[in-house]
């Protein structure tokens, strides 16, 4: 994706910023950089990839499928050297906009490979539910300003089973950073559903980065409790304010922030994605809702 505005017609102009781009990742490799580089040549072809042999048969390989295997197993790869490469591809006209989400590779009948975990799959399911059998890879990518859903990839991660995705979202916006050209605003990085919120903000609290993240519709806050004196009855002190329901606009408190001038927040009008509010609100207190079992006596 990153190469593709650079692409043109022979018959129109050179393609010497798309040369130059793939001169940059073949020095991204070390051993096996010919057949590594070959990999990525037909991964940008229009084939359908069920597995690493099927790389193989796209009309730019050169190499067997056995090269292939041997590439990924023995190749290496300067992860640091590639996100600068990638990260100066990106679109100059770009906003400092990222997106992080993962996305799930089926392996359900490869049994023997190694580190295979079951993962929600929107259209693939195991036995009634929507998961399966293989590989998760946690995806960095820029967003373009437009209302459109093209991307510029900057970074992949597989997870391991076990691993919190918000650990290894905060790790790779860590690493994005550093390669990041001087911009006069802060990134921001949107995330989907089932991102934790407090975990992102904790994990990025000593960087200039903002975080967007879609949470339930159900979930509960609670304002900061009042600075109230002691009582001289003694007393455990309030801990949590009035509570603030994302369902139920009759608890939101009065926003002491709005993005646009009088009292109506800011508002983007598209005809493709609908209308988009955003306001500030006096800082609050997150807490998961109680279950029956985790009730104190």
């Amino acid at each position: 994706m990153a190469a593709t505005s650079s692409i043109t017609l022979p018959d129109v102009g050179d393609q010497g910023e798309l040369r130059r781009f793939r001169n940059d990742v073949y020095d991204c490799f070390g051993r096996w950089a010919d057949a590594l580089f070959e990999l990525f040549d037909a991964v940008s072809c229009p084939i359908p990839v069920t597995s690493i042999a099927h790389l193989t048969l796209a009309d730019t390989a050169m190499r067997g499928h056995g090269s292939a295997y041997a590439a990924l197993a023995g190749g290496v790869i300067d992860a640091g050297q590639l996100r600068d490469v990638l990260a100066a591809a990106r679109p100059a006209g770009w906003r400092p906009d990222f997106a992080v989400d993962a996305t799930t590779w089926p392996r359900c009948d490869a049994e023997c490979s190694p580190g295979r975990g079951y993962y929600y799959h929107p259209t693939r399911h195991s036995a009634g539910k929507p998961i399966v059998a293989g590989w998760c890879y946690s995806w960095l990518v820029g967003l373009s300003p437009g209302a459109d859903s093209w991307t510029a990839p900057l970074d992949a991660v597989r997870l391991q089973v076990g691993d919190n995705p918000n650990t290894v979202a905060v790790a790779q916006i860590r690493a994005l950073l550093p390669h990041l050209p001087p911009s006069g605003s802060a990134p921001m990085v949107a995330f989907d559903g089932g991102y934790d919120p407090v975990q992102l903000a904790v994990g990025l609290a000593d960087t200039n980065v903002q975080t967007v993240v879609r949470i339930k519709s159900d979930r509960r806050f609670s304002a900061r409790a009042s600075v109230k004196p002691r009582s001289p009855a003694g007393g455990r002190p309030q801990r949590h304010g009035p509570r603030f329901s994302c369902s139920d606009p009759a608890t939101w408190p009065t926003p002491t922030r709005n993005w646009c001038a009088n009292t109506t927040p800011t508002a983007w009008s598209r005809s493709r994605h609908g209308t988009a509010c955003t306001r500030t609100s006096a800082p609050t207190e997150t807490r998961p809702a109680c279950s029956p079992s985790s009730k104190a006596p």
